[in-house]
């Protein structure tokens, strides 16, 4: 295992409310439903205002509620002026804002401009003619042909939901146009200036009129391509398209991108949230640092997914993992953003991956799903970045059932991912029913749909989901809400959700949590990780036992003098174990977190 060297601290970091919040992300289907049809929408998101202020929630990040034909669950935006009627209405999101800052809250809002829907005005004008006004919004080019006459797309690119082309054909004006997600899903083209000008002005500004708080940024690094649109490299020769990341992360205009993005819009209204996903980029500081480094102007924070590979990548192709590759990258991440004056994301869950009690926890009993759930929120609200929370996250929600079919994986990327796999088989085998319980292991360890499945509120049909009426929700409910549910936790002292708010609270009051220097000890150990936090005159050792065993932990020098302990916080009950010894006796999963 790489070392990694403590830095001593020359200057903290400049303090600022968007390091210091708690962001808690709402996906509005599987949130809260108010009217009883099925689907959660913004009134149910309203109601629960109340909840999540009490539970330390300073920002909601508001998942995609625009209107959308919903290929991709809100993400193929058709109108960014209109709430989909699912969701609601705009006079619905005024309120939500409205409400919001009432209880001095704020709102950030799913930024997708990237891509847009298929039927999105935009692409509609856009696909009528190759001179309409709104052609070069979009990426269109003409195709190729082999030596035999065959009409071939322009690049070998793949698109990220299949292993198809990244290019569809339209028949209308006989070219192709890109689509780095499903062919619903056009990409804009950010080389045309009018189109900049576009999501800077009736996107951006409209929003931020109305009352938005900021932005929470779907694939931005994605938004510059190299023009030429060279083939990629290819990596699978079996496969017919290739992985085009190369050319279209992180390209060649994204900073001159985004720094116009902040004079024209960011810079005007003060006191924004801004946070960028920068997927298909992996350990690459050089490239993912810039994008927060404050001289930059371009975003405050970025969601990296290193961490989140560590048990597989691609996502539905599952790998075990050792507790020192989790704790490498955690901690290189810690450092290098110390290092460079940049700034972290922290976050085990989104709507993208599946639970956190599950893949890095442990849910086979009650007991261990409790304390995991706490050691891992202990874990986050320790480590220096802005802490996002996952709804369901605060619970300790798990994966789906294990016994649960196929059919119940309803997302596009597990869907067609089981589509194809099946039928090559088929082919293969000639078996109309091939073995497919490799596939069933992937999407059952870590699918999206893990994070989709609706809120457990408490233990009346469908776990409280739907405040008035029975109508079936959209996702079918988790088998184990009637014991995993906020009105069972609400009011237990020992409880996960418990836990969680004591938690934000330690770590508010405690500035180390948030802007510490961090210093990894015991880096080779397989059992505990353990680190410091520095901030000015306090110093905080955490020790978190990642096994579901005693362990006897002998504290190393770097841990400090722990004869004048001024706060602590753990998840098991208690008075403070003795740390004075130079051992400590961690019980099974504990989390420990000593002030000095």
């Amino acid at each position: 295992m790489a070392s990694i060297d403590k830095i001593a601290p020359q200057h903290y970091q400049e303090r600022a409310h968007f390091k210091e919040c708690c962001i808690y992300q709402v996906y509005p289907a599987s949130f809260c439903d108010s009217n009883g049809d099925g689907v959660g929408d913004v009134q149910g998101i309203t109601s629960k205002l109340d909840y999540l202020k009490n539970l330390g929630v300073d920002v909601i990040w508001l998942s995609p509620v625009y209107k959308s034909p919903f290929v991709d669950n809100g993400y193929d935006i058709s109108d960014y002026h209109e709430i989909d009627a699912r969701f609601g209405t705009l006079a619905d999101v005024d309120r939500l804002i409205s409400e919001m800052h009432k209880r001095d809250m704020k709102l950030v809002m799913d930024l997708v401009v990237n891509h847009c829907s298929d039927q999105h005005q935009w692409f509609v004008e856009s696909r009528k003619s190759k001179d309409n006004p709104y052609r070069d919004f979009f990426w269109w080019r003409a195709p190729k042909y082999s030596p035999e006459g065959e009409r071939l797309p322009p690049n070998n690119w793949r698109e990220e939901f299949s292993t198809g082309s990244a290019w569809e054909w339209d028949e209308t004006t006989q070219e192709y146009y890109l689509h780095l997600y499903c062919k619903e899903q056009p990409d804009l083209n950010w080389e045309n200036p009018k189109l900049r000008q576009a999501v800077y002005d009736d996107i951006m500004k409209w929003w931020l009129d109305r009352g938005c708080d900021g932005f929470r940024m779907d694939v931005i690094n994605l938004i510059s391509k190299v023009p030429s649109l060279p083939d990629a490299p290819i990596k699978n020769p079996n496969d017919k398209f290739q992985e085009p990341y190369k050319y279209c992360a992180n390209g060649p205009r994204v900073h001159e991108f985004l720094q116009e993005m902040d004079r024209e819009v960011l810079s005007k209204y003060p006191n924004l949230i801004t946070v960028g996903e920068t997927p298909f980029t992996h350990h690459d500081f050089d490239v993912l640092v810039p994008y927060v480094l404050p001289e930059n102007k371009e975003l405050q924070t970025i969601f990296q997914f290193e961490q989140q590979e560590v048990d597989g990548y691609p996502q539905l192709v599952p790998k075990d993992y050792q507790l020192s590759e989790f704790k490498e990258i955690t901690s290189r991440w810690q450092v290098e953003m110390q290092k460079r004056g940049g700034w972290n994301s922290i976050y085990l869950e989104n709507h993208d991956v599946a639970r956190s009690v599950s893949r890095f926890g442990n849910d086979s009993t009650p007991e261990y799903r409790i304390a995991t759930a706490k050691l891992l929120a202990a874990m986050q609200c320790t480590l220096s970045g802005t802490l996002y929370v996952y709804q369901g996250e605060e619970i300790a929600m798990a994966n789906l059932p294990k016994d649960w079919p196929i059919e119940e994986y309803i997302d596009i990327a597990s869907q067609t991912y089981y589509a194809e796999e099946l039928a090559v088989r088929k082919a293969k085998s000639r078996d109309p029913n091939p073995n497919m319980s490799d596939i069933m292991d992937g999407l059952q360890r870590k699918a999206r749909d893990h994070a989709r499945n609706p809120m457990q509120w408490d233990d009346s049909p469908n776990a409280g989901f739907s405040q008035r009426g029975d109508a079936k929700p959209w996702m079918r409910v988790h088998d184990d809400y009637r014991e995993w549910n906020v009105a069972k936790q609400i009011g237990d002292p020992d409880s996960v959700l418990s836990f969680w708010k004591r938690m934000l609270a330690f770590r508010k009051g405690h500035l180390s949590c948030t802007y510490g220097y961090y210093t990894l000890l015991s880096p080779g150990d397989k059992e505990v990780f353990a680190y410091v936090k520095e901030y000015k005159d306090k110093r905080m050792l955490v020790l978190l036992n990642f096994t579901k065993e005693a362990v006897s932990y002998t504290l190393p020098k770097d841990a400090g003098d722990l004869s004048n302990v001024s706060d602590f916080i753990g998840n098991y009950s208690g008075p403070l174990p003795d740390v004075k010894s130079g051992k400590v006796e961690l019980r099974p999963y504990e989390a420990l977190v000593v002030v000095t």
